[in-house]
C-alpha cells in the first residue's frame, strides 16, 4: 500500500483578507474575518487620546439601539463565525453613521470592505472602521486591525494591529483575545511569544471562539510554549471541531489517524476528514483521497478519491498531484471524466460556502501536518 505525503508540516493560514474562492488552507490566500458585533510592534499608530477608550453609558446604550433598530447589511450566521449579507437601507445607514452612531459606522465600513464590486474603495472602509474605533467600538477596532495587517488603503502595520487589538480585548471582545493570540504566536509586530499567545488564546478558546480552540490545541500538539500534551491538543481540537471549524475538524482527523492522544480509528478520521473537506480544506480533501484510495476506514473508491485530490489541487494545492497520476493509470476515460465534473462540481460548492464570510478570528490557522 502506498503511503500519503510524509511530514507536511504546519503551514501558516491567513484568514483575515478577502478572498471569494475556495478555502485553501495551505496558500497564503485570505477569507473575510470581519465582525459585527463585540465580547461574544515596530511602526505605531498615530493615536487619538481616546482612541481606545471604552463607550461611555449613554454610547453603550446607543449602540444596543442601533443594533436592533437598524436594518444591518452584514449579520452574524446563527453558528456567530460567518457573515450573511442582508437587505438593508444605505441612506438610513450612512445618515446614522454620519450622526456618530458607532454600529452604522462598523456595518458601512463592512459594506465598503466586502462590496468592492459596487463602487466601494477599501480606503472607504478604513474610513469608517476607525471613525467607530477611535469611539471605542471593539467590533470596528478589530475590524481595523484587519485593515493594517493585510494592508489596505494603507501601509501594511502590525503595530497599529497590535494597538486596535489591544484596546478591543481590553473590552473582552473574544475576536481581539483569538487575533493577539496569533500576532504572539507568530511575532508579527511583537516578539514572538508562545506563553503570551497562550494567555490570549486561552482566554478566547474559553470563551468559545472556534479558531483559537484549533491553534491552542497546536501548540499542545507541538509543545509551543507548553509541555506537548496530544491528549489536550485532542480535546481543543474536538471542541473546534465539534462547532464546525474546518481546521479543527481535520487537526482532529489527523490524531485519530495516527493515534496521537487518542485510540486510533481510520472510520472516525474518515467521518473527520469528510466534514472538513465538505467546507473545502485542501488538506482534508487530499487525505479523504488517499482513505478512498485506499479502503481506511470506508470502501475503496477510486473514483471519488481521484475527486477529491483533484478539487485540492485545482484549488491550488498540488502535494496530492503523484497520487493523481497513480489514480489516472487506473481509470478509463469515462471514469475519468466523471471524477473531474465531480472536482468541479465540489470546487463550485465550496466558493458559495466561502461567501458566507468568516467573522471573527484575524489570525493565522496552523494545520496539522497530514499523516505520515
Amino acid at each position: 500500500m502506498s503511503r500519503p505525503f510524509n511530514a507536511l508540516g504546519a503551514v501558516l493560514y491567513p484568514i483575515f483578507a478577502l478572498c471569494f474562492v475556495a478555502h485553501n488552507t495551505h496558500a497564503a490566500t485570505f477569507t473575510p474575518v470581519f465582525t459585527t458585533s463585540g465580547c461574544s510592534g515596530p511602526c505605531q499608530l498615530p493615536t487619538a487620546p481616546d482612541a481606545a477608550a471604552p463607550a461611555d453609558d449613554s454610547e453603550r446604550n446607543a449602540i444596543r439601539k442601533d443594533a436592533t433598530a437598524l436594518n444591518a447589511c452584514f449579520r452574524a450566521a446563527e453558528n456567530g463565525r460567518s457573515l450573511i449579507e442582508a437587505q438593508c437601507d444605505i441612506s438610513a445607514l450612512e445618515a446614522s453613521a454620519h450622526q456618530g452612531q458607532v454600529y452604522a459606522q462598523n456595518q458601512l465600513g463592512l459594506v465598503s470592505a466586502l462590496d468592492l464590486g459596487k463602487g466601494n474603495d477599501i480606503r472607504q472602509a478604513r474610513h469608517w472602521f476607525e471613525k467607530a474605533a477611535r469611539r471605542g467600538y471593539a467590533p470596528a477596532q478589530v475590524n481595523l486591525a484587519v485593515i493594517y495587517i493585510n494592508g489596505w488603503g494603507t501601509a501594511q502595520n502590525y503595530g497599529a494591529a497590535l494597538n486596535w487589538l489591544t484596546a478591543a480585548a481590553k473590552q473582552g471582545a473574544l475576536r481581539a483575545y483569538a487575533d493577539l493570540g496569533v500576532l504572539y504566536m507568530n511575532g508579527w509586530g511583537v516578539r514572538r511569544d508562545y506563553a503570551e499567545a497562550r494567555k490570549y488564546l486561552e482566554l478566547a478558546a474559553n470563551g468559545g471562539d472556534s479558531g483559537a480552540q484549533s491553534y491552542l490545541g497546536y501548540l499542545y500538539d507541538g509543545g509551543l510554549g507548553v509541555v506537548q500534551d496530544y491528549a489536550l491538543a485532542v480535546h481543543w481540537y474536538r471542541l473546534a471541531a465539534e462547532n464546525g471549524y474546518a481546521l479543527g475538524q481535520h487537526n482532529l482527523a489527523v490524531m485519530l489517524l495516527r493515534g496521537q492522544g487518542v485510540r486510533q480509528s481510520y472510520q472516525e478520521a474518515f467521518q473527520w476528514f469528510e466534514k472538513a473537506a465538505q467546507q473545502g480544506n485542501t488538506g482534508a480533501r487530499i487525505d479523504l483521497g488517499f482513505l478512498l484510495m485506499n479502503g481506511l476506514g470506508t470502501a475503496k473508491d477510486p473514483v471519488a478519491a481521484y475527486a477529491w485530490i483533484l478539487a485540492a489541487s485545482k484549488a491550488g494545492d498540488h502535494r496530492g498531484d503523484d497520487y493523481l497520476a497513480t489514480l489516472r493509470a487506473t481509470l478509463d476515460q469515462q471514469k475519468l471524466a466523471q471524477a473531474t465534473q465531480q472536482a468541479q462540481s465540489l470546487n463550485s460548492a465550496a466558493l458559495q460556502q466561502s461567501i458566507q464570510f468568516e467573522s471573527g478570528t484575524l489570525a493565522t490557522l496552523k494545520e496539522r501536518g497530514a499523516a505520515p
